[in-house]
């Protein structure tokens, strides 16, 4: 895990979810996945919006060209914990690589917080949005 993720991970757990910096005032989880070669367990700060009542979050890698690594673990093994606030449950994940719910909800977000906006702008790439359902 790069030190920059384990620097947000440890501001967001001593401050019951609260990150500031680039985070100040936005919605934030961290989502636990399982590697999928390894299986080792990987946390991943991530900026989310709600969907209904499933969390959104989205693959955007800064707009890199190519998918984040959890992406493809959460399609490899969809069964994972999410952490908001001080709060940490079971969740469903399913990848959305297009249609109208992916489209909506990306748009949404893209309207609310202009980086997302200029991460679609930088890539080539449907930037996936991964829809997470509370479990417990």
């Amino acid at each position: 895990m790069s030190d920059w993720n384990t620097n947000v991970i440890d501001e967001f757990r001593a401050n019951e979810g609260k990150v500031g910096g680039y985070f100040t005032g936005k919605n934030l989880l961290l989502l636990h996945t399982r590697g999928r070669k390894t299986g080792a367990e990987r946390v991943n700060p991530l900026a989310y919006r709600m969907a209904g009542d499933k969390y959104a979050v989205f693959g955007s890698k800064g707009g890199a060209p190519e998918h984040p690594d959890w992406i493809h673990n959460v399609e490899a093994n969809p069964d994972v914990e999410v952490e908001v606030g001080t709060e940490r449950f079971n969740g469903k994940a399913e990848v959305l690589w297009s249609g109208p719910e992916r489209d909506a909800i990306y748009a949404q977000q893209a309207a609310d917080w202009d980086s997302f906006r200029e991460y679609e702008e930088k890539t080539e790439r449907t930037i996936p949005v991964v829809v997470i359902e509370r479990l417990s």
